[in-house]
Order: structure tokens, then C-alpha cells, then sequence
């Protein structure tokens, strides 16, 4: 009897409670909601009097679910089909979506150009590959902390010439033979390759072929030299932002190079912990440096 008071509960009084509700929810509350459990899915999707609420859900174009450790791959499910016109989704750091989770996203949602996976742990190449031949639009994307990724997996989602923005923060296992792949991305503006302990001034020299780079992030790289660095400053001539913190292998000679070819774009230079680069005081900065506007080096 319990069972079938229950049931009878949410067949008739439930929908009725969310109808209510979700008329005073935000659009990622509503999305929220259909992470709940499958009964407030089928409620919000089965009721005529809720399809005007859904439909603000299914024209949703952005959703940051960042920190919901709770979300399964069941909960990506519900709300990528409740939302298919979504082309900016984040999902960081959740341990328990799985490459499940990517491939209800490429089966409902078609026009993602932003993509934030960082540490996701449980991603793997296999996500990789479906990101690549199904989103030949995406602008960006974050894949910070995901360890299973391999060199294959991310030669795999290059083939989304579009990107103009890649984060691989804290991936260090990957080597040259997918960051040679990364100078394919004509329109690449941000890079971070933080950590990448084997990338090496042949994996660096490919990728001073992305011109319009404006932002790069070399900290703890740890087999970089003025080699890599030299040919960086000759290929990408707008570049701002350039990090070398950790690099022992560079020297003076590398910053002759940036201040040659980059001394009208670059703003910040962070050269702390390269010891083979001299303190300089502030108008020598500017000398090479003129639009120079933070300079770290070590004390």
C-alpha cells in the first residue's frame, strides 16, 4: 500500500509541486533539477503545463555545472537532451562521468564550441575521439587533470582545426608526438602546457607555427631551451603573455629573441626560477620591453 501511495504521489501531486517550483527556478536550476532523479525528468518533460518551462531549458545555449560531484553520466544524459542547442558546456572537476557522459553529449548536442572537462578524471582517449570527429567547430577546450589522456587521444581531438584556445595543464605524459600536432591550429590564441615535463625545443619549434598565439604557458617545462624559446619568438609575433617559471635552460639569449620580435606585444614575462636569466632594473625592462607591464623574475 505504502508502494502504491507513493507512486500514485508521483504520477499525480508531483507534477503539480514542480510545476509550481520550477516557474521561480533560473534556467541552470531548472537544469538542476533534471539531475535530480529520473522522476523529475520524466515529470518536467511529460506534463503539457511544464513545456512552457521546458522550453526556456531546451533554448539554453550555456551551462556551467562546475563542482557538481554528484552529476553520473545518467544525470549528463537527462540534461543533454533536455538541452540540445547547448554550444558552451563545463563540467569541471567531476570524478564520476565517464566517456559515457561525451557520448550523449555529441548524440544530443551538436554545436558545442566550448568544452570544459578539466579533472574529470575518468575521461579518457575514447572521449577524445568522439570530440574530434563530431565537434569541427569547438573553440575551446579544457582538459586540465584528465590522466588517462594519451599522446593518441589528443592527436585525436587536433583535428578541431578551429580551436583557439587549449588548456593541458597538469598532462605531463604526453609527449612531442602530439605536441608537434598542436602547430596545425592556425587559429590557436591560448596554450597552456604547464607541466609538460617532456615537451622538448622540437615539440616547441612545431608550435611557434601558431601565429596568432597570444598567450603561452611554458611554467615547469622542464626540457625547454633558448632553442624552443628563440623559435616561439620568431613564429608567434603577437604574443602577450609568455610564462618560463621553473626553466633552468634559458637564458639572456632568449629574451634578446622575445624583446627582437616581440618587444611591441608582450605585457607579461614570468621568468622566476630561470637562473640563467639576469635581474635587470625597470628602464633596461622597458628598453626591451616597452609595453612590459608585469615582470617576474627571481629574487
Amino acid at each position: 500500500m505504502a508502494d502504491r501511495g507513493e507512486d500514485a504521489w508521483n504520477r499525480e501531486k508531483f507534477p503539480r509541486v514542480l510545476e509550481i517550483v520550477s516557474s521561480r527556478l533560473s534556467q541552470r536550476d531548472l537544469c538542476s533539477l533534471l539531475l535530480l532523479s529520473t522522476c523529475c525528468y520524466r515529470a518536467l518533460i511529460s506534463q503539457p503545463s511544464l513545456w512552457k518551462v521546458m522550453e526556456h531549458v531546451r533554448h539554453l545555449e550555456s551551462l556551467n555545472l562546475n563542482g557538481c560531484q554528484k552529476i553520473s553520466d545518467k544525470g549528463i544524459e537527462a540534461v543533454t537532451i533536455a538541452c540540445p542547442k547547448l554550444r558552451i558546456f563545463s563540467i569541471y572537476w567531476n570524478v564520476r562521468v565517464t566517456d559515457m557522459s561525451i557520448k550523449f553529449l555529441v548524440k544530443h548536442c551538436k554545436h558545442i564550441s566550448y568544452l570544459n572537462l578539466s579533472g574529470c578524471k575518468s575521461i579518457s582517449d575514447q572521449s577524445l575521439l568522439l570530440i574530434g570527429d563530431n565537434y569541427k567547430e569547438l573553440e575551446e577546450l579544457n582538459i586540465t587533470r584528465c590522466m588517462k589522456i594519451t599522446d593518441n587521444g589528443l592527436q585525436n581531438v587536433l583535428r578541431c582545426i578551429t580551436l583557439k584556445s587549449l588548456n593541458l595543464y597538469a598532462l605531463s605524459s604526453l609527449t612531442d608526438r602530439a605536441y608537434e600536432k598542436i602547430g596545425c591550429l592556425a587559429h590557436l590564441e591560448f596554450l597552456d602546457l604547464c607541466g609538460a615535463q617532456n615537451l622538448s625545443d622540437c615539440g616547441l619549434s612545431s608550435i611557434a607555427s601558431c601565429r596568432k598565439l597570444l598567450s603561452l604557458n611554458l611554467t615547469w617545462c622542464v626540457r625547454v631551451t633558448d632553442v624552443g624559446v628563440i623559435k616561439i619568438a620568431e613564429g608567434c609575433r603577437a604574443l602577450e603573455f609568455l610564462s618560463l617559471f621553473g626553466i633552468v635552460g634559458v637564458t639572456d639569449g632568449c629574451l634578446e629573441a622575445l624583446s627582437k620580435y616581440c618587444s611591441n606585444t608582450i605585457t607579461t614575462l614570468d621568468v622566476n626560477g630561470c637562473i640563467g636569466i639576469k635581474r635587470r632594473r625597470h628602464e633596461e625592462l622597458l628598453k626591451l620591453f616597452p609595453y612590459l607591464r608585469c615582470f617576474k623574475v627571481h629574487s
